[in-house]
């Protein structure tokens, strides 16, 4: 009786424990105040960053041959897409190194249009970044990469393009990472009341991390699987020793 109350003590310690550390489960914690509503009605277009991949398209007066590739009305430079390098240019025929990184698609487009002016008659350039996405982690059913291909989603498509929200998700305290220019920014979302939603909080924009936390009773369970598995697998080992024993008696 002495044994089973010692094994029973250790047990219950162990749960403890286990129960005291769960709080390593849940990410991107922080004992700051995060606010519900913070994001500003402002423009979300999207700035070229080094290490994207652009679509660049050149249109040019069918008239003139002067161009480096075919004669199509519309020419791409690349079927995959040009990569900005860590400095944030691309090299393009004719022009040769352009900086791009800062700029929006649109000001990308008319930087190039003015630089080929000087080689070609009325050149049109258009600009798309090929790699714009959102990432949904957390307890929704298919995390991962969204591919993104407009200047904007909002927190409901994301999710939708995640699977939807699984039953351990926490629904009043969506966490969204947005990188700005003046660094890492986290916002709260809460689903579950209409009243408090402002639309302009709901808008994701490229690259921004949407992380759906699970609930306690999730962190519970997890917390006391890890501490009961070691005991789960002693008990297999000891089994047949113990059977053997029983048997000799």
């Amino acid at each position: 009786m002495s044994t089973i109350k010692g094994i029973g003590t250790v047990l219950f310690a162990l749960f403890l424990v286990g129960c005291s550390s769960d709080e390593n489960y849940k990410l991107v914690q922080t004992t700051h105040t995060v606010e519900s509503q913070k994001v500003a009605n402002r423009s979300i277009e999207y700035r070229i960053l080094p290490q994207d991949r652009l679509e660049v398209v050149l249109y040019k007066d069918p008239n003139q041959e002067n161009m480096a590739a075919s004669g199509e009305l519309g020419q791409k430079m690349t079927s995959k897409g040009i990569l900005v390098d860590t400095a944030g240019n691309v090299i393009l025929p004719l022009i040769g190194k352009v900086h791009v990184a800062g700029l929006t698609q649109t000001q990308a487009a008319d930087k190039i249009t003015r630089m080929y002016k000087k080689y070609l008659n009325t050149p049109s350039v258009y600009v798309e970044v090929l790699n714009k996405r959102i990432l949904v982690l957390g307890e929704v059913n298919k995390p991962g990469v969204v591919p993104l291909d407009k200047e904007k989603m909002t927190l409901f498509e994301a999710i939708a393009h995640a699977g939807d929200l699984t039953d351990d998700a926490v629904r009043n305290h969506i966490v969204i990472l947005s990188n700005t220019s003046h660094g890492m920014q986290m916002r709260t979302i809460n689903l579950t009341r209409f009243d408090t939603m402002n639309y302009a909080n709901l808008m994701l924009r490229p690259n921004d991390i949407v992380y759906v936390q699970p609930n306690d009773w999730k962190e519970f369970r997890v917390a006391s699987k890890n501490f009961t598995s070691p005991f789960e697998t002693i008990t297999k080992i000891a089994a047949p020793f113990v059977t053997l024993k029983y048997l000799s008696d």
